[in-house]
């Protein structure tokens, strides 16, 4: 049964991912792009748990599953920031 729960959450983040990056292609708004990359880490990192636990138990993969999901997370927070001013400079 953890499984298939933990096949559904990676399933599910690369659905979001998916929508998210169409929709930027669709509508050049940044922040789409920048979830949707973050969800290209979380659902890397939910891939990396089902092989972990699943076909991996004898492997240790915490750090890279750490490291994925931080990434995604890093990439929303850099867009985020971005998108609110932060990244652009003032003018003298």
């Amino acid at each position: 049964m953890a499984e298939t729960v933990y096949l559904l959450c990676a399933l599910t983040s690369l659905a979001c991912a998916a929508l998210l990056i169409r929709g930027y292609l669709r509508s050049g708004a940044a922040l789409l792009l920048w979830g949707g990359l973050c969800f290209v880490g979380l659902a890397v990192d939910s891939l990396l748990v089902c092989a972990d636990l699943m076909f991996l138990p004898t492997v240790d993969l915490r750090l890279w599953r750490s490291a994925a999901a931080f990434v995604g997370l890093l990439l929303l927070l850099y867009g985020l920031v971005w998108e609110m001013g932060g990244g652009r400079r003032a003018g003298p």
